[in-house]
């Protein structure tokens, strides 16, 4: 949800922090051992209903992403592929956007052990205040 609140509406917050987000989500859809959501939230396949995955599907909007963002992923999360937070850092870095990588190779979807937790926790408060505290 992140990637597209980048690129509609890119003048609305100062800063944003993403947590394991897709950037394509036809692509995720291929990436993901978990096909229930995406076939109900598409209404289908990406064959049967590519009109489905591309209206809402953030890559269609990177061209108007300017936000700083914070871009978090974990390496073991097999719903959100690493190459989907990979692929919003390429695209932010590229694009000269001011942006972030916290990656956890050794975490899931959610960051669970302690000293990732507070890593993750003085990251996105930091982050925070570099954009907002001006």
């Amino acid at each position: 949800m992140i990637n597209w609140i980048a690129g509609n509406w890119p003048d609305r917050f100062r800063c944003l922090v993403n947590h394991d987000g897709n950037i394509c989500g036809r692509m995720a859809y291929f990436d993901t051992e978990e096909l229930w959501f995406p076939e109900w939230d598409h209404l289908g396949t990406p064959w049967d209903n590519p009109e489905g995955y591309e209206k809402h599907n953030p890559v269609n909007f990177v061209q108007n992403w300017k936000t700083p963002m914070l871009v978090v992923h974990g390496a073991l999360d097999f719903r959100v592929a690493d190459t989907q937070g990979l692929g919003t850092f390429n695209a932010l870095q590229r694009r000269r956007i001011p942006s972030k990588l916290l990656y956890f190779p050794d975490e899931n979807h959610w960051v669970l052990k302690p000293a990732n937790s507070i890593l993750w926790h003085e990251t996105v408060i930091a982050w925070l205040d570099q954009w907002l505290k001006k």
